[in-house]
């Protein structure tokens, strides 16, 4: 169930053609506007619940600034910053020669590489993304972000898949996970 009691529609899709090490399940929801057209009231709608989630959640710290993943995680982030009115950063998988960059892996991806960029010394941080399954990207992540000298603050994300161990992977790194649904 979503924030409020509200639902929000997401579920498994089987993916074809994946190769070896690849998830073979595609969470689709309802930002990513596979199953549908997305309307701007939506994505307005869907960031002010993820938001509220996160500023009821018990481990709630303010952050400075959200951290959003390539791709899916792009319009959740966007969407919670413009609920929160905090900037963003994206992480991504494009390799460049640019100062401050960090790399960290997205295990059960075709490309595994993922890049953040900027000095976020200091900075007290919130990931947001779409959906955890394992929380293996998500660990990754977190050290990734604790080495640059950042403050984790919490991972907001849309949906939770229960069948990964998302929860347990996160717990011996002491990061809250805050999330609207549960599949």
């Amino acid at each position: 169930m979503a924030a409020d009691g509200a639902a929000y529609g997401a579920c498994r899709v089987r993916r074809l053609g994946v190769g070896p090490g690849a998830r073979e399940v595609r969470i689709v929801h309802e930002l990513d506007g596979i199953l549908g057209e997305v309307h701007p009231a939506a994505l307005l709608r869907t960031g002010h619940a993820l938001w509220q989630a996160w500023c009821r959640h018990p481990a709630f710290t303010m952050p400075d600034l959200l951290l959003g993943l390539d791709a899916g995680g792009i319009l959740p982030t966007v969407a919670v910053a413009l609920a929160s009115e905090l900037p963003y950063r994206l992480a991504w998988k494009l390799d460049l020669d640019l100062p401050d960059k960090h790399q960290f892996s997205e295990p059960h991806a075709r490309r595994t590489e993922v890049f953040t960029y900027g000095d976020l010394a200091g900075a007290r941080v919130l990931v947001v993304d779409d959906e955890i399954t394992t929380g293996g990207t998500l660990t990754n992540l977190v050290g990734v972000l604790r080495k640059a000298d950042a403050e984790v603050t919490g991972i907001a994300c849309l949906i939770e898949d229960t069948t990964g161990g998302a929860r347990r992977a996160l717990q011996p790194l002491g990061v809250a996970l805050c999330t609207l649904t549960h599949l």
